[in-house]
């Protein structure tokens, strides 16, 4: 039972998506679908497939990935380097621990919503509703409540408090500001012990009368250093996945 649970976790968004396509294709008028025509296949198909191209994104924004892939990308330019780790490398890292994060979201998304839909005891329509429920409860505990309420007037909402009810037309946009700013708050601690090295070999070459030779190429090999011996890697994403448990 529990590999099965977690292998419905894991396929998560792939059920989420069809059950989107699904739902938009039933409000879509008999006309449009055609009765089964080939025009009305070839509609839906097309709108499944648009669902397809969208679903990374749909699955990025409502978890904590934007948050991780922005600091960790801060952390390869704090220490100066521009290609190493590899972008692919980065955003890699950075899922597996947004799935370690999300886990038990999407765990509880699979047994309240997709899991009774799979099994036929949910309509899709009530298990799409419910599946969202994990991820809205998420989203709420990391907005700022600052920016939502900004948001909200913009709308001319009538309540300016994040709450799991909120539109996700609201709630989204201000869960991913909240986590690039938070991202670049962590981004600036960051950066501050790699300046003072910067600083710090940049006075000495200057002290030394050696002025033409670039202070970030010297002083790369005390940062990488430094943060081998810190064991930079591993406390920071200790660090990123604390914040969230």
């Amino acid at each position: 039972m529990a590999r099965c649970r977690n292998t419905g976790a894991g396929l998560l968004g792939v059920a989420v998506l069809f059950q989107a396509g699904t739902a938009a294709a039933q409000d879509l008028p008999m006309d449009l679908i055609g009765n089964g025509t080939v025009s009305g296949q070839g509609v839906l198909l097309f709108l499944l497939i648009a669902a397809i191209g969208v679903a990374p994104a749909l699955l990025i924004v409502v978890t904590c990935f934007p948050f991780i892939a922005t600091v960790l990308s801060i952390l390869r330019h704090a220490i100066g380097l521009q290609q190493s780790p590899p972008n692919m490398l980065i955003v890699s890292l950075a899922l597996f621990l947004t799935y370690f994060v999300m886990e038990p979201v999407f765990s509880e998304a699979w047994r309240v919503g997709l899991g009774p839909a799979v099994q036929g005891t949910l309509p899709f329509e009530d298990a799409f509703l419910k599946t969202l429920e994990p991820f809205r409860i998420f989203m709420t505990a990391r907005v700022d409540p600052e920016t939502y309420s900004h948001l909200a007037e913009l709308r001319a909402e009538d309540t300016l408090a994040p709450s799991p009810t909120s539109p996700l037309s609201l709630l989204v946009p201000s869960f991913l500001l909240s986590e690039m700013t938070r991202a670049f708050e962590v981004g600036f601690m960051i950066f501050l012990p790699f300046l003072i090295i910067d600083l710090v070999v940049a006075a000495i070459l200057m002290s030394m009368g050696m002025m033409m030779v670039p202070p970030a190429i010297v002083s790369l090999p005390f940062k990488l250093a430094f943060f081998v011996v810190a064991d930079g890697w591993t406390l920071v994403s200790a660090a990123l996945v604390r914040g969230y448990m």
